[in-house]
């Protein structure tokens, strides 16, 4: 079975932790390339000394020359900010990049590893809100795949493998409806960050924590999911499913 070298964009997120397991279990089939994350240099030198990657980027901090050397004393090449990760998205020495940044700085990295013409494992859905119709269309003309990483899209795409997009009538994203599904209305006005933050089944990071305690989050997945699966808006339907057991049908 031939290795395929990934690249990792967000390195340090619970996307990127849970990516690095599972090239830790699988180290026959999975190499680790280069990574990136934003500000969390000692975790990202951390992964470095694991995985041993010809590169890092920083995206959050300016220049350090103590850092940068950190990185070289293991072998290790430290570029800076978003010049830094666009040319680490771009590089042609891999098979997969998987872009799990947070927000819309996600975009232009996915841009680059289209224009390289790489796989990518999407983890990023405001590279889709933000830009749907441009990404799909580049992506279509350098024939790459877009493979969802987020559960609910992975539970769709999973469920179209070998079907006829002319025979799907809807889509059904789930939502666990976050930690005040069950509170009643009148008390919103006194609910804290640190409340919002305790989601009742998933530990994400702060911002899709505070994005699932509104529902934001599920707007921004059913315009996602409209462009991954080429599916106009009114045929996709959201469920509120606080078991979390079923991720989309």
């Amino acid at each position: 079975m031939q290795q395929e070298r990934l690249t990792l964009l967000g390195a340090t997120g619970s996307v990127g932790q849970n990516t690095c397991a599972v090239v830790a279990a699988f180290p026959q089939r999975f190499t680790l390339k280069y990574l990136t994350a934003h500000r969390n240099w000692e975790k990202l030198l951390s992964l470095s000394r694991k995985f041993h990657p010809h590169a890092v980027a920083l995206t959050g901090l300016s220049p350090n020359l103590e850092i940068e050397k950190a990185f070289q004393s293991i072998g290790v090449d430290c570029l800076w900010g978003e010049d830094g990760i666009a040319e680490i998205a771009g590089r042609a020495d891999v098979d997969i990049v998987v872009n799990a940044v947070v927000g819309a700085a996600g975009l232009i990295p996915t841009l680059k590893a289209i224009a390289a013409g790489k796989k990518i494992a999407l983890s990023n859905k405001e590279t889709l809100v933000i830009a749907g119709e441009l990404v799909m269309r580049k992506a279509k003309a350098q024939n790459v795949s877009i493979l969802p990483v987020d559960s609910e899209h992975s539970a769709i795409f999973q469920c179209l493998v070998g079907e006829s997009r002319d025979q799907v009538n809807r889509l059904i994203l789930t939502a666990s409806g976050g930690p005040f599904w069950r509170r009643s209305r009148d008390s919103f006005e006194s609910i804290t960050v640190a409340e919002a933050l305790k989601h009742p089944n998933w530990s994400m990071g702060a911002k899709i924590t505070i994005d699932s305690a509104t529902l934001m989050n599920k707007g921004l997945e059913v315009i996602e999911a409209s462009w991954l699966f080429d599916m106009p808006g009114d045929k996709i339907d959201v469920v509120i499913h606080p078991q979390s057991i079923v991720h989309s049908m």
